[in-house]
């Protein structure tokens, strides 16, 4: 039986959305489902990149309103269609003040839409521009931990900016090194899944500094709205978990999460 809907709390803190993908959003206009967002404190979105096709239109998004911002990248799902063209596109516009990371890149071994050499390959060769670019990353990784360990430990020291390993559900060996190669651990509506015990047991085991707050919608929508198109204004469900999770404050859990958000993505302020 699913739990009775509630309202969504604001709680009168800013929160940063480090993760969803605007343009796959079909309930609402960009302005609506944003100033929906705005209403229970988000402060500032990213819209994430996964093929050559979608980067010029996230970025085109971005530039469109003043508190959103993209990243650029091609996912793993796609990555046979990573070519010179999508890494020139990336390293030219990486400087573009709307562009906050190289993303969404990595390895997905669980579809396996794609050949897992080119897979790696072309993980290797964005990290590679985030590199060169000064950028931090989203990192998409499922059923590949132990490749994604092994590129994380060559590239990571490399890099002036760590990032982030989006929709953690790996193991904990995976969250260990990454806390310790300095990346976070994005964190959305599938800590609420009832069958979820390993991302929990994850946010408990992982510092309050190296977590992050997303949605990954239109994806993973929370409980108590699974079924329901995901949405940055369900924010506060994925705090409230973490929170109840970790035995803290959910003020503490919005505070660090804006301050971690901050430091990764926007450090300038």
């Amino acid at each position: 039986m699913s739990k009775k809907k509630r309202d969504i709390t604001h709680y009168g803190l800013p929160i940063i959305e480090t993760h969803f993908h605007l343009d796959y959003l079909k309930e609402g206009s960009a302005d609506e489902i944003l100033a929906a967002a705005r209403a229970v404190g988000v402060e500032k979105f990213m819209t994430i990149s996964v093929t050559p096709d979608n980067m010029p239109v996230a970025l085109d998004l971005a530039q469109q309103h003043s508190d959103l911002f993209c990243t650029l990248g091609v996912h793993p799902h796609d990555a046979a269609l990573f070519n010179d063209e999508a890494a020139a596109y990336i390293s030219t516009h990486a400087i573009h003040d709307k562009v906050v990371a190289v993303g969404e890149i990595g390895l997905d071994y669980y579809y396996d839409h794609c050949d897992r050499e080119v897979q790696r390959q072309v993980f290797a060769r964005q990290l590679q521009l985030a590199v060169e670019s000064e950028l931090p990353v989203v990192i998409h990784t499922r059923e590949a931990d132990e490749d994604t360990m092994a590129i994380l430990r060559e590239y990571a020291p490399q890099m002036k900016r760590k990032g982030v390993v989006h929709s953690f559900t790996s193991g904990m060996e995976l969250a260990q090194l990454a806390v310790e190669l300095g990346f976070c651990l994005g964190i959305n509506g599938i800590v609420t899944f009832n069958k979820a015990d390993n991302v929990r047991e994850v946010v408990a085991a992982t510092p309050l500094e190296n977590l992050l707050l997303e949605t990954d919608a239109p994806y993973l929508t929370p409980v108590p709205y699974r079924g329901a198109e995901n949405a940055p204004k369900f924010l506060p469900f994925v705090a409230e978990k973490i929170a109840e999770v970790k035995d803290l404050p959910i003020a503490d859990v919005i505070k660090a999460t804006y301050q971690n958000s901050l430091r990764e993505f926007f450090p300038a302020g």
